[in-house]
């Protein structure tokens, strides 16, 4: 049955008029290979970093200085205050140790933009919000563990080895799968 068409021009039922065909995925062979070797670089030069002014960096000038911040204005009177990789208070303080600044979470995240088949703009767009998200969730983490480890801390181990990596994880992925619907739709 041959497709309606007006002066001329076919009829595309889904609307779409003078835009780009969708893009190929990529096989899943070379996805996934991306995926891990983009995902193996990244840790690989995280651990080669260690104990080195990147991780000192990352550690304490982007995770432990904010999240001291925040408890500060969250509760003054616990008197926190960034100490190298700690954040130390009267009544408890919390480590922040190699594995828990977030760079995991990111790196999952930098590996699955480089995987896929989008556009620069999208892909750049996408990954910056993405890991100002991974920031915003990982600090969020970091404060539910202080306070845990100071008021409940039969809570903590459940929330720092299980319950909030999970939680983070599961909030990047969708994160990544809205991002990719999103880009199949436009």
């Amino acid at each position: 049955m041959p497709l309606p068409t007006h002066n001329d021009v076919p009829y595309l039922p889904d609307g779409a008029c003078e835009s780009e065909p969708p893009r190929d995925p990529y096989p899943l062979w070379l996805t996934l290979t991306i995926f891990l070797g983009v995902f193996g670089v990244l840790q690989w030069a995280w651990g080669e970093a260690r104990e080195t002014w990147v991780e000192r960096l990352v550690i304490h000038e982007a995770t432990v200085k904010p999240a001291a911040a925040l408890v500060q204005v969250i509760t003054p009177e616990a008197n926190a205050r960034p100490v190298a990789a700690s954040i130390k208070a009267p009544g408890g303080g919390l480590n922040i140790l190699n594995g828990c600044e977030g760079t995991e979470v990111m790196f999952l995240l930098v590996a699955a933009f480089a995987a896929v088949n989008l556009g620069w703009r999208q892909r750049l767009i996408g990954l910056a919000l993405g890991l100002g998200l991974v920031f915003v969730l990982n600090q969020a983490r970091i404060l539910a563990l202080f306070y845990a480890f100071r008021n409940e801390r039969s809570l903590f181990d459940l929330l720092h080895t299980t319950l909030l990596p999970a939680v983070l994880i599961a909030a990047v992925a969708l994160y990544f799968y809205a991002v990719l619907h999103r880009s199949r739709l436009a």
